[in-house]
């Protein structure tokens, strides 16, 4: 039963043909618990280079902390052994490392875990953040939000390290906006999907999910969890929520790694949004849509489910996307912007994306919206931003649990991937108002809009092999644009001169 459950999920993310072709040998973190060494060696591949010294390496005396080693084992479980099931990169090396079994949490110990030997561990897989109880709002402090930028920079040689986050488990309570880590355009941020492809119970919905996988999600079932690993030699099938959906994508990461070791972390991030499909997935609340350059997403799933093979495929072709350019769009800052109690306050900012200038970006990838605002309630704050190509991101939703009426919040980067691939240039709307049975109160005091893309069409120069996929969608668009762009530098030209 551990095999089949386990073959399901790997059939959903077309794992097996990838896997007849690869010798693995990527490295990757698990910043969870320790990985302890209760299960006599049948399980994962550990890779005793990336032990550090506050690694719990051989030491077997926190032994109900099972959660890291589940997550180890779904990315490196041997194959062909008869042991619990097969990790999505089974050849490759797994180190972790002790964080959520500490006494208490530290900015230091955070970054401490995601800065770890960067020229050696590839991709960093976090299944963990701040509490799900719909009323939390928390991300990095200074130190991580450090460890985070240098490992993107400077980590695997400069190519990035790779950051993996699972989106989160508050349900249609909470918002992962609300989430510092599985927000930042630094990560990979993964939601889950049932494998009938309903959402879970537990799953969150925001704009910056960028793709899903698959794991549990109903509870009359337990044994319906996610196969792998566990203390003792042991294996579960109660393996769940989005901190089993991560360590899959890690998995399939790998995999892609493998197949061209040049990748870096934006390129990862690019192949995600091409590859992934919607398949069979199905969201009761939010609607698929269709960005303004044709690219599918939901506000739940992302970009979609994940294809492992699709991905591998396209990453043996790839080319490195050009450089990235960050702009600062535009910003509103006011002592007194009320959100009205009934309707909706609406703010326009009309941009050209630094155009002219050194850091002018064309072609988005993350968009933020820094905004500070104060609530009577909290938890009943909509904000909504829609994009010059007219598409919307549910940048905050309503979360009923959250009575905040003191912190609201300050300088939020609220970011959505959801207009990826979009001109920037035009006119940004905001919109704020309240969802909710009673009247509620509000204030917006500072509205910053920032672009991050490139200057150059990403695609253009990329093989395309599937003339019916995203990429070549994408690559058209793109040619159309520069031809369209030529044409209106000619005319200007010749207009100039008469």
């Amino acid at each position: 039963n551990i095999n089949r459950t386990c073959i399901h999920n790997v059939n959903h993310l077309y794992l097996t043909k990838e896997w007849r072709s690869f010798n693995h040998l990527s490295r990757l973190k698990c910043s969870e618990e320790t990985l302890h060494r209760l299960g006599g060696g049948r399980g994962e591949r550990r890779d005793s280079d990336g032990r550090c010294s506050g690694l719990d390496w051989l030491q077997a005396n926190r032994t109900t902390q099972n959660h890291g080693r589940r997550c180890a084992g779904e990315v490196s479980a041997a194959a062909n052994n008869n042991i619990c099931g097969v990790g999505m990169a089974y050849g490759s090396k797994v180190t972790g490392i002790r964080m959520l079994d500490q006494p208490f949490m530290t900015d230091i110990i955070e970054a401490s875990s995601i800065s770890h030997m960067p020229q050696l561990i590839d991709i960093y897989s976090a299944s963990w953040g701040p509490t799900d109880n719909g009323k939390t709002v928390d991300g990095p402090r200074e130190l991580t939000l450090q460890a985070m930028a240098d490992g993107v920079n400077k980590g695997r040689g400069g190519k990035g390290s790779i950051y993996v986050w699972a989106s989160g488990d508050g349900g249609s309570y909470d918002d992962c906006n609300c989430d510092g880590y599985a927000s930042s355009m630094w990560t990979i941020s993964i939601n889950s999907a049932i494998n009938d492809g309903r959402t879970a119970l537990y799953d969150e919905s925001c704009s910056s999910t960028l793709a899903s996988t698959f794991s549990n999600g109903r509870k009359r079932n337990p044994e319906a969890g996610v196969a792998t690993t566990d203390l003792y030699g042991n294996c579960t099938l109660r393996h769940s929520g989005t901190s089993a959906a991560a360590p899959e994508a890690a998995g399939v990461f790998a995999l892609a790694l493998e197949a061209n070791l040049g990748l870096t972390w934006r390129d990862m991030q690019h192949l995600t949004v091409l590859t992934s499909k919607r398949n069979q997935l199905h969201d009761e609340v939010h609607q698929w849509r269709r960005n303004g350059v044709g690219l599918e997403f939901n506000h739940l799933f992302g970009y979609g489910v994940l294809d492992a093979g699709a991905m591998v495929k396209m990453a043996r072709d790839w080319k490195t996307v050009p450089e990235r350019f960050h702009c600062v769009g535009g910003s509103m800052q006011t002592q007194s912007e009320k959100i009205p109690t009934t309707g909706k306050l609406v703010l326009t900012l009309t941009t050209d994306a630094c155009e002219g200038k050194e850091n002018f970006v064309r072609y988005l990838e993350h968009v933020q919206a820094v905004v500070t605002v104060n609530a009577t309630r909290r938890g009943d704050l909509n904000i909504n931003m829609t994009s010059p190509m007219g598409t919307k991101s549910i940048l905050l939703s309503r979360r009923p649990r959250d009575d905040d009426a003191k912190v609201g919040f300050d300088k939020w980067p609220f970011m959505t991937t959801h207009t990826w691939g979009e001109d920037a240039r035009g006119t940004w709307t905001l919109e704020l108002g309240f969802v909710g049975s009673a009247p509620q109160k509000g204030v917006l005091k500072e509205w910053t809009l920032m672009l991050h893309g490139t200057q150059s069409a990403p695609y253009i120069d990329q093989v395309v092999r599937d003339y019916q996929s995203k990429l070549a969608m994408s690559k058209k668009e793109e040619l159309e644009e520069e031809l369209d762009e030529a044409v209106q530098r000619s005319l200007k030209s010749i207009l100039g001169k008469d």
